[in-house]
């Protein structure tokens, strides 16, 4: 029995906070993690349902509202499941506990001869009492209690079975339920004026009217424009950019120097893993640089964000992945108290990563608070979205490595150069808003940083290679300078740091004149690992393929973070003018599946997500601005481009459940690019994998 509570809830363990019993028969739960898109809610729902030994229907889930809700920190890293429906499975099992032996002690019946029948407790003559009708007596007002209460796996019914999804209905027939749907009576509308470049300072705005009555608000170089209708706003915001006068400066990098500046800038070195088991010496060696762009997260649908001021306090509604994080920020932003501010998460646009959802908060907080009384919605334009979000660091890896005289890997060296992976808001003294480095007087802007490999890492992650390996480095240099704002999207480094081993190994395989699979195979001392490996490479008929003029398969295993979940991924293409992925299959093992069909649909959007990042994704600027701010200039994936992608769960339901939503992608990115080199004979040595970087990797050699 565990002397410990899971980590969710020993930081918030009041039972009622968590969960809650109507008198009209329904279930109220209110985790920490909120909805993007990922399905969590549905899981937890089915946790929540089998502990209880209720029925699907009667559940209802309460979205995160400050600071009431479980405190969860940032719905981000795979970890809801993880973290959350681990919590969630320990509160249930506890109140069904609980609830059962009130009703036993009050009816005379013993415990044992108690079942729970849809919220009933049944004895041998008949239902004595239920959840609801003691729902009144505040059994949940006290803490949760360590030790396991939680049914077996073989005893539960619903985890495990693909349930629809809750919130995928009012999605597919339209009905209101995004943020962007809101329409509170009052509103109005406000539009922000951005810099026209980075670095960029108000010097005046030259006299001029708005129109229609709409309302300039202003502080420091924050500009924005508050109206009654959108069309208005939208056109005042073109008025103001006509009056507005900005000093500018050039603040970027060369963007085609961007390898050589990651190797100049001003950094700070670390060791993330070091080890010499001594044995045979590399006598053939290989040395192979990868880099990978800035990227964006290229959410379909803009930021947005609603505020209202009553008084000093401020309520928001917000798409955000950390409401209590938001919170934070948004409190040093307005030089206000935490108490002062109120966050509501509402759906929004999905992503994985720090998008703009945080930043528009405080956008509109800043318009409400020239409104005071009337709530106020900002919408994002595409060129905010694309222009101004967070956006992926540029990364450097450079990996040497060698085999002995037996064809063994005996040594391996990986470097990574990068900006850091994390400006999530409240991680630091500083906001990390985009508006609040533009306020009088203005915020620094603080550089971001790389978690600590123990709770995953940021540029390091998956940067030490599931092999085995006698003699082993790993650095990091991180980058201090940061010219363009970075933070967190899926995987952080895992795509690029998966893809050079991946690349490097099938390298190494080559030189040692064996099958990637096979060499993979021998050097996997993880069962899980290879399990899964095995498992992809027998769906894509591995050993039946045929790489013809153009056509090639790739493999790829990785385990997400070195701590989660594990994966492998097969990719086929075909190349004729530019690179076309085909085929994607899948292989996981995520320890419990609580909805195979939820699990799978992360996966593959996953791998579809990746896929678009690895041919078509690259931030474009110049010296002074972000010149990649629309569909034109920053190309994603489109509907007919999509590969066929299958998937296998390897369930163990005995075992913890670990997260579906970013496992797949770096090993995908890793696949396509073996299976370009199947393809064409040419190692892809920079994404995205266009004709242009295929080409200069042909002249690199």
């Amino acid at each position: 029995m565990s002397a410990t509570l899971p980590s969710s809830l020993a930081t918030n363990p009041r039972l009622s906070q968590w969960l809650g019993f109507s008198a009209d028969g329904t279930v109220v739960i209110r985790p920490g993690k909120v909805e993007i898109g990922q399905g969590i809610l549905t899981a937890l729902t089915q946790i929540a349902a089998d502990e209880l030994d209720v029925a699907l229907p009667r559940i209802r889930v309460e979205t995160v509202t400050t600071p009431t809700s479980p405190d969860e920190g940032v719905t981000s890293g795979s970890l809801s499941v993880q973290n959350s429906g681990v919590a969630l499975r320990h509160v249930c099992a506890e109140a069904r506990s609980i609830f059962l032996g009130v009703a036993a002690q009050g009816s005379g019946v013993p415990v044992e001869a108690l079942r729970v029948e849809d919220g009933d407790f049944v004895g041998p003559q008949g239902a004595i009492a239920s959840y609801w009708s003691l729902a009144e007596r505040g059994l949940l007002d006290g803490d949760a209690t360590p030790g396991s209460r939680a049914k077996p796996p073989s005893a539960r019914v619903t985890v495990g079975t693909s349930t629809a999804r809750i919130d995928l209905p009012d999605k597919v027939f339209g009905r209101p339920r995004f943020l962007h749907d809101m329409r509170p009576v009052g509103l109005l509308h406000a539009r922000v004026l951005r810099p026209p470049s980075r670095g960029a300072t108000l010097r005046a705005i030259a006299p001029g009217a708005l129109p229609e009555g709409a309302t300039l608000v202003r502080d420091g170089s924050f500009l924005a424009v508050v109206a009654k209708a959108e069309h208005v706003a939208d056109r005042a915001l073109v008025r103001l950019a006509r009056l507005a006068e900005w000093d500018e400066r050039d603040t970027l990098p060369h963007e085609g120097a961007m390898p050589a500046w990651l190797r100049q800038a001003v950094g700070e070195s670390s060791v993330v893993a070091e080890r010499d088991a001594g044995g045979a010496t590399a006598t053939r060696r290989i040395r192979r640089d990868f880099f990978r762009p800035l990227v964006a997260h290229a959410s379909i649908g803009p930021s947005c964000a609603m505020a209202l001021w009553t008084g000093d306090t401020v309520e928001v509604w917000s798409h955000t992945q950390g409401p209590y994080n938001l919170r934070l920020d948004l409190a040093k932003s307005l030089r206000i108290s935490n108490e002062s501010v109120v966050v509501r998460h509402v759906e929004g646009a999905g992503c994985y990563g720090h998008n703009g959802a945080d930043d528009v908060a405080l956008d509109a907080a800043l318009a409400a608070r020239a409104m005071p009384g009337r709530t106020v919605r900002v919408l994002w334009s595409r060129a905010d979205e694309l222009g101004w979000s967070p956006f992926s660091s540029a990364m450097l890896v450079e990996v040497e490595a060698g085999l002995d005289d037996a064809g063994n890997i005996a040594e391996f060296r990986l470097d990574v150069t990068s900006n850091g992976h994390s400006s999530r808001p409240g991680r630091g003294a500083l906001p990390t808003l985009l508006a609040a480095s533009t306020l009088d007087p203005p915020f620094a802007v603080p550089v971001a940083i790389n978690m600590p490999v123990k709770g995953g890492g940021g540029a390091q992650r998956n940067a030490v290679p599931i092999y085995r390996i006698p003699t082993l480095r790993v650095g990091m240099r991180t980058i201090t300078d940061m010219p363009i704002r970075t933070s967190a999207m899926r995987g952080l480094g895992a795509p690029i740091n998966v893809w050079a081993i991946e690349a490097v190994v099938d390298e190494l395989a080559a030189l040692a004149g064996q099958d990637p699979l096979a060499f993979r195979l021998r050097h996997l001392d993880d069962a899980r690992a290879a399990a899964v490996l095995q498992r992809a490479a027998d769906m894509a008929g591995w050993s039946q393929r045929e790489a013809g003029e153009g056509s090639g398969t790739g493999l790829a295993v990785a385990r997400y973070k070195n701590l989660g979940a594990w994966c492998a991924v097969a990719a086929e293409v075909a190349v004729e003018a530019e690179v076309r992925v085909t085929r994607i299959w899948i292989a996981a093992d995520l320890g419990e599946v609580v909805n195979p069909d939820g699990a799978a649909n992360q996966l593959e959007g996953s791998a579809i997500h990746a896929t678009s990042q690895a041919l078509k994704e690259a931030v474009r600027f110049d010296r002074r601005r972000v010149t990649s701010d629309s569909w034109e200039s920053y190309p994603i994936l489109r509907f007919s481009e999509v590969p066929k992608v299958e998937v296998a769960l390897m369930d163990r339901p005995e075992m913890p459940p670990l997260g579906a939503g970013e496992p797949a992608f770096a090993p995908t990115v890793a696949a396509i690019a073996n299976a370009i080199h199947a393809a064409l004979g040419v190692r892809p040595r920079a994404m995205p994998f266009t004709a242009a970087n295929l080409a200069a990797a042909m002249d690199q050699g």
